[in-house]
């Protein structure tokens, strides 16, 4: 049987393998076969600690809540607890960001968060319903400007009004006909 040596395909995987070893220390990334066992587990080490990264920040952010929760006269666990019972929906990154760069809204933050540790402040939870009439009232709102001056449209938005308004046959009219048949 002849022997195979795969030419091109196989010299460019090779290639592909070695460039992706280049600083490796000594023969891994001079010679295929140790390049390959290092990429591999460079890739399965890059794997973990993208996962361990994520750990290590929320880490980060929780020593420098508490950092400036000392400064506050409170505990880190106090902190947290009375910004849940107050209904403040914040992550700890943008509590560690605002600890570093204002501190005194962070300083706000403690103070409502240990009015609700004591039961001064309740939940201030709006119903979803309410936010959701609210938004629909918006987007009703600007559909009325639009009827006045849609030759200002784009014929994508006009279809899509059309497309709303279940206009038969939209997709097959030009921007005059779109123009008219929404305006009716």
């Amino acid at each position: 049987m002849t022997r195979v040596k795969g030419g091109n395909i196989a010299k460019n995987r090779r290639r592909k393998v070695l460039k992706a070893a280049k600083g490796y220390f000594g023969s891994k990334h001079r010679l295929f076969k140790t390049a390959q066992e290092q990429t591999f587990h460079s890739g399965v080490y890059a794997f973990r600690d993208r996962k361990a990264n994520k750990r290590n920040f929320r880490k980060l952010w929780i020593v420098r809540i508490n950092a400036a929760c000392r400064e506050n006269e409170i505990s880190y666990s106090k902190f947290i607890s009375g910004l849940n019972k107050a209904g403040v929906e914040i992550n700890r990154k943008m509590l560690s960001e605002l600890a570093i760069d204002n501190p005194k809204a962070f300083a706000e933050l403690v103070k409502l968060a240990k009015d609700a540790n004591e039961g001064k402040v309740t939940k201030k939870v709006e119903p979803k319903t309410e936010a959701k009439a609210e938004v629909k009232k918006e987007e009703k709102a600007p559909a009325k400007k639009e009827d006045k001056d849609l030759s200002k449209l784009t014929v994508a938005e006009l279809k899509e009004m059309a497309k709303k308004a279940k206009i038969d046959n939209y997709t097959a009219m030009k921007k005059a006909e779109l123009v008219e048949a929404l305006s009716k």
